[in-house]
């Protein structure tokens, strides 16, 4: 089978000299191509070892080798959005060696984090804030007086965002030289590249051009031909003027903002000969870039979807490596997607609604079969509740499915449009809890806390998949309201779990084990570490009780008052920030009714958590068994 390499011996002769972008910019210009093709094969070479974000990084090595090269970084501001487009600038940026370390504890974030470089100007773990942080230290700039270009560079879908168009929408009304880089991997916002469009490009970035646009301006400002009336005038004449060339009219030059494109994102020189040409104009402007997601490895261009993140795999064939699957767990996620298609076969008023997350999350299962059920609304998780909550109003039912961590995103949509009328509605919480190498910025650790306080919410957890199932179906059954479900990455406990389905008392927890002395409530599947660390203290002489509470609102009240009689310690466990959740929850409980157990809490601290495998991560935050075995003993 022949390479998937373009190249496999490279010897990195150019990258090895760049430590840093001012290493970049004493090379040649006709050397930058080949500086490209070795940072492509240094990339494919860690990450099919070191699995990370795969294609995104690849499409944008030639903008970034650009970038780096025109501006005068880290003075110079860049954006990155989202971040795991960003694997080349960081090599680029003196952790060429580091970069070997992406994703491990202890090692590089997988993505931009000022904390990690001064090369890396806004953390941008969640996708669409590149505008608007940029365009803040943009007016910062100005407001000081300071020469520095800001660049945001939004790409890989987060287009699609509403942060994106709210800072769209206002960069045009503030002073700024703000300088917007669209990086479309095939996002169809225009039309593609043709001879003509090329030619107009190079015309309307050129200083030729923009020198006779503002000599005609002027011209027909002296003879009265146009007042500056209105704020934007010069934006709206350039706008016309262009829009008469290239007979067509754009969103971004609907906000005021001068739209430049599209060009090949593949073509250095090119990319390098806009920039310069636009960098220093005044007020703020679009450079729409054309790339191929996943370029310069064939497999992943073509199939941009799959090779996103693959994991491990043969750099020569381009073969992923998968471990077998037999006799294993499914993945929550996949016990979600399945049960999810039984229920709506069963029922036909429920729907599937996602951002962008159809694979992550599953909902493939429900769109294969039931392709008009199934609705994928992009990176806009606000829009996606407030759409299921429309959905719901006029009798469907909603199963909106986001990732923990981008919920957080949809808090306001959560209480006003949904718990406040009371709709019937599941919100399913992928990912929840620790997530593992995305770190800080994907850790579903909050949700526990920011949906106990509010009202008409139901929150619940299974211990494993079978109670996944019946949550599904209990949330399904009429008049639940908003109903939550969440549950962690990764693969479940069983390997028999497509049973039959039944409703679940909602509000009501379960004793797994009795005990003396010491009670052990649990939430969600983390309550299987929790009875291993049991098990472990049992085999010590300790005799320990384990509650699973299944629900943390309502909470099982009845399940507290018996703990709360019977056991002087309670420890409680949760997958979760010990602040406002399980563990906040059970203090209310045992405050208000005069118990006075001792306490302690074993959960993910008041602490933004860093990225790290799973073991490494619940060892770090005492959730693993030999620290809960500890306090048991």
């Amino acid at each position: 089978m022949p390479s998937a390499f373009m190249e496999e011996n490279i010897e990195y002769h150019l990258l090895s000299t760049v430590n840093s972008p001012s290493d970049l910019r004493k090379l040649d210009i006709a050397q930058l191509d080949e500086l490209a093709k070795e940072l492509r094969h240094y990339i494919i070479e860690v990450l099919a070892e070191n699995p990370g974000h795969f294609g995104s990084s690849l499409g944008s090595v030639d903008l970034t080798i650009a970038l780096h090269y025109v501006l005068n970084t880290p003075y110079d501001r860049i954006v990155w959005d989202v971040g795991h487009q960003a694997y080349g600038h960081k090599i680029l940026t003196g952790r060429r060696e580091a970069f070997k370390t992406l994703r491990k504890f202890h090692g590089l974030s997988g993505f931009a984090n000022p904390q990690e470089s001064e090369y890396d100007a806004f953390i941008s773990g969640h996708a669409s804030n590149s505008i608007s942080a940029a365009l803040g230290m943009a007016v910062a700039s100005q407001l000081k007086n300071e020469k520095r270009q800001v660049v945001a560079v939004i790409g890989d879908g987060s287009m699609t965002g509403g942060l994106a168009f709210e800072g769209l929408n206002n960069v045009a009304s503030d002073p700024n030289d703000l300088l917007i880089i669209l990086n479309d991997n095939n996002m169809a916002i225009d039309r593609p590249v043709g001879g003509l469009s090329q030619s107009l490009v190079k015309i309307t970035t050129s200083k030729t051009y923009n020198s006779i646009r503002f000599k005609l301006y002027n011209f027909f400002r002296r003879h009265g031909m146009i007042k500056d009336t209105a704020k934007g005038i010069i934006l709206r004449f350039n706008n016309s003027m262009k829009a008469l060339l290239t007979r067509q009219h754009n969103v971004f030059e609907g906000f005021n903002i001068r739209y430049f494109g599209p060009i090949n994102g593949h073509d250095i020189k090119a990319l390098i000969r806009v920039l310069e040409d636009i960098k220093d104009m005044k007020g703020p402007k679009l450079l729409h870039v054309l790339t191929t997601k996943g370029k310069g490895f064939e497999p992943a261009e073509n199939d941009a979807k799959l090779w996103h993140a693959p994991g491990k795999f043969n750099p020569e064939t381009g073969e992923r490596i998968v471990p077998p699957a037999e006799n294993e767990p499914a993945l929550y996620q996949d016990v979600f997607g399945r049960t999810l298609v039984e229920l709506a076969l069963q029922n036909n008023k429920i729907v599937g609604i996602t951002p962008a997350m159809l694979s992550g999350c599953s909902m493939t299962y429900l769109k294969n079969e039931l392709p008009h059920r199934t609705f994928d609304v992009g990176i806009a998780e606000g829009h996606a509740v407030t759409f299921s909550a429309g959905l719901s109003k006029e009798g469907m039912l909603p199963f909106c499915n986001i990732y923990s961590s981008f919920m957080q995103r949809a808090y306001d949509n959560i209480i006003h449009d949904a718990a406040l009328q009371n709709l019937d509605m599941v919100l399913c919480l992928d990912r929840a809890g620790l997530v593992g190498e995305d770190g800080a910025t994907h850790h579903g650790a909050l949700d526990l806390a920011y949906l106990r306080c509010i009202p008409n919410v139901t929150i619940a957890s299974p211990l494993n998949e079978i109670d996944l199932r019946n949550l599904m179906f209990t949330a399904s059954l009429p008049g639940k309201g908003v109903f939550a479900i969440r549950y962690p990455r990764g693969k479940g406990e069983l390997s028999d779990w497509q049973r039959p389905m039944e409703e679940l008392p909602v509000g009501k927890g379960r004793k797994l084990k009795s005990g003396q002395g010491t009670a052990v409530l649990s939430l969600g599947p983390i309550g299987n570490i929790a009875a291993e660390a049991i098990r472990k203290a049992q085999e010590a002489g300790a005799d320990i009780a384990h509650y699973d509470m299944m629900f943390l609102k309502p909470i099982d009240e009845a399940l507290l008052h018996e703990v709360g009689k019977n056991y002087p310690k309670v420890v409680t466990v949760e997958n979760g920030t010990i602040q406002g959740g399980l563990a906040s929850a059970v203090m209310e409980f045992m405050s208000q009714h005069g118990y006075h157990p001792e306490i302690q809490r074993v959960g993910i601290p008041d602490r933004f958590i860093p990225h790290g495998s799973i073991p490494e991560l619940y060892k770090l935050c005492g959730m693993d068994v030999e620290s809960i075995y500890n306090i048991l003993i």
